[in-house]
């Protein structure tokens, strides 16, 4: 079992930075890709940025061009840092990684890191 854990979050104002960490513990593991989502209040989860096993990355558009992930050398740690916050970015931002721990390819998720931002 592989148990992800979210920390960086908390209360800022408009148009500073950020960043989320995400880490990986457990039974080692094989990565497919890692993941930040993220659900607003009323909203339902939207995927915020991927990092894939080939170094691909791909961003939604509302944080497009002011965020940026990566990952630590082994895949154990997960980084999303966001900048020009807007309060149209708070969320629960939450980790995701599809990783094979032994027993098949499995979606893993943290339990998630509040992110407010104050206009």
């Amino acid at each position: 079992q592989v148990q992800l854990v979210e920390s960086g979050g908390g209360l800022v104002q408009a148009g500073e930075s950020l960043r989320l960490s995400c880490t990986a513990s457990g039974t080692p593991f094989r990565m497919n890709y890692m993941a930040w989502y993220r659900q607003a209040p009323g909203k339902g989860r939207e995927m915020v940025a991927t990092f894939n096993s080939d170094g691909g990355t791909t961003y939604s558009n509302s944080v497009k061009g002011r965020s940026s992930i990566s990952v630590g050398h082994d895949y154990t740690n997960v980084y999303l840092q966001i900048d020009a916050l807007k309060p149209e970015d708070t969320a629960v931002y939450y980790c995701k990684a599809l990783l094979h721990a032994g027993h098949g390819w499995v979606d893993y998720w943290g339990h998630g890191t509040q992110v407010t931002v104050s206009s």
